[in-house]
């Protein structure tokens, strides 16, 4: 299976209710690599790599978020970062 590789912006009530421990519990449980992180201007950024189906249900989830979330709009990019990553962390 071909691995996929995306970066996202998140808008709406996306911090402050737990988005990111919840994301990065969601990508873990996927088997994906990355990261997420909140924005100065109250987005959330991630960065998923991993299979074609976990990105894709990652990017389905992230659409909802946790309960308190309410999220407003995604964009979601191809991504070609040259970084490596060993599982999913929260970045500051």
């Amino acid at each position: 299976m071909e691995d996929l590789s995306i970066h996202a912006i998140v808008t709406g009530r996306v911090q402050g209710v737990y988005y990111r421990a919840s994301l990065r519990r969601e990508a873990v449980r996927l088997g994906l690599n990355g990261f997420v992180k909140n924005l100065a201007d109250g987005r959330v950024e991630f960065f998923a790599r991993g299979s074609a189906l976990s990105v894709d249900t990652l990017v389905k989830w992230s659409r909802q978020g946790p309960p308190l979330a309410r999220v407003t709009g995604i964009e979601v990019l191809d991504s070609q970062i040259d970084e490596c990553f060993d599982g999913f962390e929260i970045r500051s």
